[in-house]
């Protein structure tokens, strides 16, 4: 890890990616500031890695959290991590309400701390990794608008990245679609359901997905890619490792 990430904050940092992360950064020396709505969760993970996770019990789509924790914490790294889990169900059976669920919360999210970092606006120097999906690219017909969704976020930074390139800011805006995984929570449930399209087992499902993505890879390609300037802007990351796109 860079001398210079001293201070990283996570969002959705209770479970899955986020909590993997915020492990690994604390492991590497770095400061975390944890967001998640879920203040159990925030104190298993603390429990888990130490003091050097601050947890904050918060909405990550609130635009004044994202304000107040960027102004108070200073971060040198934001990990935009947060999302909802998307209904699983065909297109037919989705009311607009589901179907729009991640756009409330992934896309939103995304934006109110993409555009704290750059108003704020970060250090220079400073990174931020956002999340989107691999459904990004291949789509995902069973969880409504969650690609959509997640197509909004690498635009969105890829948007970031410009403007802070056209106002000399030298915040790195780099964006991860990590591929489908039984090993979380939202990832479980995609596989559930999409075994149960094809009218397999849950196990002869994940046994085509090999290698299987691990939220540990997840967190060393955050913290590697976090200490490297010269990142591409974007990554897909699967079982089988990084790869940049474009």
């Amino acid at each position: 890890m860079s001398d210079s990430l001293r201070t990283a904050v996570v969002t959705g940092a209770g479970r899955g990616f986020g909590r993997a992360v915020s492990a690994a950064l604390v492991a590497a020396g770095t400061r975390v500031v944890g967001i998640a709505r879920t203040e159990r969760d925030l104190r298993a993970v603390h429990d888990e890695i130490g003091d050097g996770f601050t947890p904050v019990a918060a909405d990550a789509t609130d635009e004044s959290v994202a304000q107040q924790v960027v102004r108070d914490h200073r971060p040198d790294l934001l990990v935009l991590n947060a999302g909802a889990t998307p209904h699983m169900a065909p297109l037919h059976e989705q009311t607009w309400e589901t179907f729009s669920r991640n756009w409330h919360t992934d896309s939103r999210h995304a934006f109110v701390w993409t555009r704290a970092a750059l108003r704020r606006p970060l250090a220079p120097g400073s990174a931020v990794v956002t999340l989107s999906s691999g459904a990004v690219l291949a789509g995902s017909p069973l969880s409504g608008g969650y690609a959509g969704a997640k197509a909004a976020i690498r635009y969105l930074t890829g948007y970031a990245a410009e403007e802070s390139r056209r106002s000399g800011l030298d915040i790195r805006f780099v964006t991860l679609l990590p591929q489908l995984t039984p090993a979380t929570a939202l990832g479980s449930a995609g596989v559930a359901g999409y075994a149960a399209r094809q009218g397999v087992d849950r196990d002869t499902f994940v046994a085509g997905m090999q290698p299987v993505l691990t939220p540990e890879q997840v967190a060393k390609a955050v913290t590697d890619l976090a200490a490297d300037p010269d990142s591409a802007p974007e990554y897909q990351i699967s079982g089988a490792g990084l790869r940049p796109l474009g």
